[in-house]
């Protein structure tokens, strides 16, 4: 697998392990079936508990009986899931980062005891109901709302585009509480078997098609007092969470690409034109050297933010330049990758098209591309563009 400045040279004995453990699993799990996964539309809902008896869900949260692995652990296992289908990385960084990790940074110790060790195992599964309808890069104009309601909520909403809806036991809902003056944002654990929830799945994709996305209904849904996440008011609990997520796609997109890359390297070499491969071709070994390029690139830059991360010195703003060109590197040579293949690239027998698809979702969610090239503006001119 590409490496070319032996980044993984640095590696420690489970960090290897991780690396191997996934990339196994991607090899003998995913890549055989996930083409016809994707021609249908449908994920591979068998998978789910083998990725939680693999540890793969909340891996780097600590206690309630979590691996706690480090950050460079934590990237590789979302790259090598992501060179699997970023259907299959979402799915796995939803769980993780948008569902257990509020839980259990912001979460009680009742929330944190019924559902960790449970979604850790695959045998509960959440789902992260932020994006509605009318408000996606302004996620703080939501209409969702909460008002109380004897010794409870009462909730009132719909949210979209949300991964894991259609098969969601629980939806963390961030809703405005109007029961304050100052309706500020609050967190609420909602079981999707409650009366006026409802979850309806978005079909007919062109893009992230192995991934199962959904719309979230509430309609004067009651949730107890306990249901509420108390350790965070305002837009600092989800965003927190978006910033969990984005690291973890700066290092999954890394994986689509490293995947288009050693497609293309093979296929290079194995197809004959002219009476030898094309890989002989000065035109081919440019587009392999400037993928080997900048896909090492993009690692460096993941490699550098896991380092922060795990001294606890990364910053939200340096998490969207990780998600921001990694994902833009990733689009980029899956669409390369495809042109070497010629017409045979246009089928699902090669992964690249299918990668260069997915990308099309993953630069715009977590935040768009734009949005992020706005946030580090805002950051070097200290100039909100988007005020």
């Amino acid at each position: 697998m590409l490496d070319y400045v032996d980044l993984e040279a640095d590696l420690g004995r489970e960090d290897r392990m991780i690396r191997d453990t996934a990339r196994s699993f991607v090899e003998d799990e995913i890549k055989p079936i996930i083409a016809e996964h994707f021609e249908a539309g449908t994920f591979p809902t068998d998978l789910i508990p083998k990725m939680g008896e693999l540890g793969f869900y909340g891996p780097n949260l600590s206690g309630y009986g979590l691996p706690d692995i480090s950050e460079i652990g934590y990237g590789l296992l979302m790259q090598e899931l992501e060179a699997g289908d970023s259907g299959i990385r979402s799915m796995a960084s939803v769980q993780g980062a948008l569902v257990m990790y509020p839980i259990h940074a912001y979460g009680s110790e009742d929330q944190k005891d019924q559902w960790l060790g449970r979604m850790a195992d695959g045998e509960a599964i959440g789902c992260f109901g932020l994006t509605e309808p009318g408000f996606g890069s302004n996620p703080a104009g939501m209409q969702s709302h909460v008002i109380r309601d004897g010794d409870g909520y009462r909730l009132n909403g719909s949210k979209t585009w949300i991964t894991n809806a259609p098969i969601a036991d629980v939806c963390i809902i961030w809703a405005r509480d109007r029961s304050d003056d100052d309706e500020p944002v609050r967190g609420f654990l909602v079981e999707t078997e409650r009366d006026g929830v409802n979850t309806n799945e978005i079909k007919e994709k062109l893009s992230l098609r192995a991934s199962i996305t959904g719309e979230i209904g509430l309609n004067d849904v009651w949730i107890p007092e306990e249901n509420l996440i108390p350790g965070v008011t305002g837009m600092r609990g989800p965003l927190s969470c978006l910033t969990q997520a984005r690291y973890g796609i700066a290092w999954g997109s890394v994986g689509a690409a490293r995947d288009c890359f050693e497609v293309a390297r093979a296929y290079a070499l194995e197809r004959d034109q002219f009476d030898g491969p094309i890989a002989r071709f000065q035109l081919q070994q440019e587009k392999l050297a400037e993928m080997a390029t900048q896909i090492t690139l993009g690692q460096l830059l993941a490699y550098r933010l896991a380092e922060m991360k795990s001294r606890g010195d990364l910053r939200p703003q340096q998490v969207s330049m990780g998600k921001r060109n990694n994902v833009r590197m990733a689009r980029n040579q899956s669409r390369i990758a495809r042109e070497m293949l010629g017409g045979n690239g246009i089928t699902l027998d090669y992964s690249p098209i299918r990668h260069m698809a997915n990308m099309e979702t993953v630069y715009t969610y977590e935040g768009t591309h734009d949005i992020h090239s706005l946030i580090l503006g805002q950051d070097l001119t200290g100039i909100a563009a988007f005020d």
